[in-house]
């Protein structure tokens, strides 16, 4: 048998012991790491060279129970197949840990109610709740009002939700979309349709129409559920009409990349001399040389920083500053469009 000694246990550093150290109460303590907290430089100075000397990290979550801030913001995320929220995720992370703010991310399956997963939430004393690709009932946002709790819905819109709203031009990014078309010339369009309960399909969807409407146009549409799948299946069922589209709009990126993969390699048709395509979101992928895809661009950056910027300002106010920003987009023409 072999017996392994170990040194003592270092005692962890608390704030009792780092006024001991310094050689003051440990209210002081407590004040020299609370925001606006009133200490003299140099009791300050004797704190933080104990600290120091202790390896003393102040306890997040003690001050929050003490300032009733957690500086903790929800983010609630449906879809993330879809590579467009991944990076809008990141984004998030990035500017929300330069704000000094952290993250909690919920994951929600695309059947599954936000509803049910805000409790979980706001269990943690959140300070901000951002929803993007999923839905939010106007009860629940009520809740959260009346809690103090500001929400925005990113890229996301529902009348009457007591919720701040940052949103890409859907309408006006898929006019531009029925200009270029109407431009080419083309005759026979169709629309891949998103989910059809969503505020981004039925604002793209809008758009677009009313354009091609304009012009005397109306287009076939068949639904792809924002997915490479039902992209791919959408593309093939356009073919059961006989001649088949000049072109195509599809509500996103994804989709439009598994009807462009149907249609070369089950239809033997050729992109663009066969068919223009267009998708939306300017994901990563469709710069690729194998989609170079025509798309739009939704400003993420700046919707991001937005959304951000409004929840902030809701924290430092008696009650959520309710906002509603509707962001340009720009159309990106690449290889996909005559």
């Amino acid at each position: 048998m072999v017996t392994i000694k170990t040194g003592p246990t270092k005692k962890k550093a608390t704030s009792y012991l780092v006024a001991e150290e310094a050689g003051v109460s440990q209210s002081a303590v407590s004040r020299a790491y609370k925001e606006g907290g009133s200490v003299s430089k140099a009791t300050r100075e004797k704190i933080n060279a104990a600290a120091k000397k202790l390896g003393y990290r102040p306890n997040a979550i003690a001050r929050s129970l003490i300032s009733k801030r957690s500086n903790m913001i929800g983010i609630v995320m449906a879809d993330i197949t879809n590579p467009f929220y991944p990076a809008v995720l990141e984004i998030f992370l990035n500017k929300l840990q330069d704000a000094g703010q952290r993250a909690m991310v919920l994951m929600a399956s695309r059947d599954q109610q936000v509803d049910d997963l805000l409790p979980q939430l706001l269990e943690y004393q959140i300070d901000g709740l951002v929803i993007t690709s999923a839905t939010l009932s106007s009860e629940m946002a009520l809740r959260c009002s009346e809690m103090g709790v500001p929400v925005v819905l990113f890229n996301r819109s529902v009348p009457n939700s007591h919720c701040s709203s940052i949103c890409c031009d859907n309408q006006g990014a898929a006019r531009q979309v029925a200009e270029l078309f109407i431009r080419q010339g083309f005759k026979s369009i169709a629309y891949i349709a998103g989910l059809e309960n969503t505020s981004t399909n039925r604002e793209r969807e809008s758009g677009f129409y009313s354009r091609l409407a304009e012009a005397g146009l109306e287009p076939v549409q068949v639904v792809g559920d924002f997915t490479h799948d039902g992209g791919y299946r959408a593309a093939l069922e356009l073919a059961e009409g006989g001649s088949y589209p000049q072109a195509i709009f599809c509500a996103n990126d994804i989709m439009a990349m598994g009807a462009m993969e149907a249609i070369r390699y089950k239809l033997n048709l050729s992109i663009p001399e066969d068919v223009s395509i267009v998708g939306f979101d300017d994901i990563a992928n469709s710069s690729w040389p194998a989609y170079n895809l025509t798309t739009v661009r939704p400003p993420v950056e700046r919707m991001v920083q937005r959304t951000i910027d409004n929840l902030l300002e809701s924290q430092n106010s008696d009650s959520p500053i309710l906002v509603t920003e509707i962001v340009s987009a720009e159309l990106v023409v690449r290889g996909s469009t005559a």
